[in-house]
């Protein structure tokens, strides 16, 4: 797809040629181009599936070169963690034309870094992260990703006026403004070096009460000996020593003894350290801008295998991606629940079938037992009873 002189990767229309493994690495994981064991479209839901678990991947698709200046850049793509992902990426990095394919690695240097990323409980954010005069930054703001088996597309949206959209199934999850929500800038203030704060600066609210006086009974022990406590009858002094009563906390201890709080008449409320404008801070109105995108690829890890990537677009126009997000996840999206879904509840059926014969079994074992032991208490009984009748028998012929 096309539009505006920008462009987009579709994974089905690929060739081999298109996307291109690196080879920095020996090892780097294969990829596969399949829908997965569920889907919405057997054929318009095939894209890149990560296949061999502990791995890193590194994969690109090269396209013509474009700068997004004075236009708005609408990055999107499709995921779908059908492994139930414990740990691992689901971003993609645009990189600019200069790439050294063959070469892409951990470290190779990008634009932008956008889509979500899950290790455990404690991970499960989608990454923003823009490289700026040669630095990335990530955003400040906490963005949660999607982390079920389904596919969700995911959305950026960069604005010629420096602001940010993220949408995730075409709904805006965050936005912003770009030097508010990272630090691409220094800030516009920043305290006055100069400034101190005086002396006679009293920022104490409350202070203790000049007239206020312990009283006299107040100071109590905390413990005290038990006065119900008696010494054993066979308490021995020579061998025990000299008895003691246990001791018990004290009813009338009060604790430690503190004047009373007032208001401070001298009291000026908190000190404010004055700000002046920072001198090394410079406005930018050209943060958004990337001037040779020309690069959109895979590099990540993972440690189970599984996750499909799909439905790739780079273009200028928000209206144009959130149609094509309609068009291709939005159709899909249902038929794909409802046949995960089916194979839930067949699992699920599988899963208390077997379960009920294992229980059939355990009970048809324990009544083989029963019946064993049963048999052979009749075998017992029986031998005894003959045993009887042959004393019997000796007795009669005595």
């Amino acid at each position: 797809l096309t539009n505006g002189g920008l462009t987009c990767c579709n994974v089905k229309d690929q060739q081999h040629d298109r996307w291109l493994n690196s080879k920095h690495k020996s090892d780097y994981g294969e990829w596969k181009l399949t829908a997965g064991n569920f889907y919405g479209d057997a054929e318009k839901d095939k894209g890149l599936q990560t296949s061999q678990d502990a791995r890193f991947y590194a994969v690109s698709a090269r396209f013509e070169p474009f700068s997004n200046e004075g236009k708005s850049l609408v990055f999107q793509f499709t995921v779908k963690h059908e492994q139930k992902i414990d740990c691992g990426g689901g971003y993609v990095k645009v990189f600019p034309a200069d790439l050294d394919q063959a070469d892409l690695h951990g470290e190779s240097s990008y634009y932008i870094m956008f889509g979500p990323d899950i290790c455990g409980y404690s991970t499960k954010k989608v990454h923003v992260i823009f490289n700026y005069k040669g630095k990335n930054h990530l955003i400040k703001k906490d963005i949660k990703c999607k982390d079920d088996e389904l596919t969700h597309v995911y959305t950026l949206i960069l604005n010629p006026d420096q602001t940010y959209e993220v949408k995730i199934d075409n709904e805006k999850v965050e936005s912003g403004s770009l030097e508010d929500d990272w630090d691409f800038l220094p800030s516009k203030k920043i305290k006055d070096p100069e400034a101190k704060k005086p002396e006679d600066w009293d920022d104490r609210a409350k202070i203790d009460d000049a007239e206020d006086t312990k009283p006299e009974d107040w100071d109590k022990p905390e413990n005290i000996p038990d006065p119900d406590a008696k010494k054993p009858e066979d308490w021995d002094e020579d061998m025990d020593g000299e008895w003691e009563p246990p001791m018990i906390p004290n009813p009338e201890y009060k604790g430690e003894w503190k004047p009373k709080q007032i208001d401070n008449p001298n009291y000026k409320g908190p000190w404010v350290h004055p700000e002046i404008d920072n001198p090394e801070y410079s406005a930018d109105s050209n943060i958004y801008k990337f001037d040779n995108i020309g690069v959109i690829g895979l590099d990540l890890w993972q440690v189970k295998s599984g996750t499909i990537f799909d439905n790739f677009l780079i273009t200028d126009d928000v209206k144009e991606a959130e149609d094509i997000a309609k068009e291709t996840w939005g159709v899909t999206k249902e038929p794909e629940r409802k046949m995960k879904q089916e194979q839930d509840d067949l699992k699920r059926k599988e899963e208390e079938e077997k379960n009920k014969e294992q229980d059939t079994e355990a009970d048809e074992d324990e009544e083989e037992e029963e019946e064993e032991e049963e048999e052979t208490k009749e075998d017992i009984e029986e031998a005894l009873s003959e045993m009887d009748d042959e004393e019997v028998n000796q007795k009669d012929e005595l």
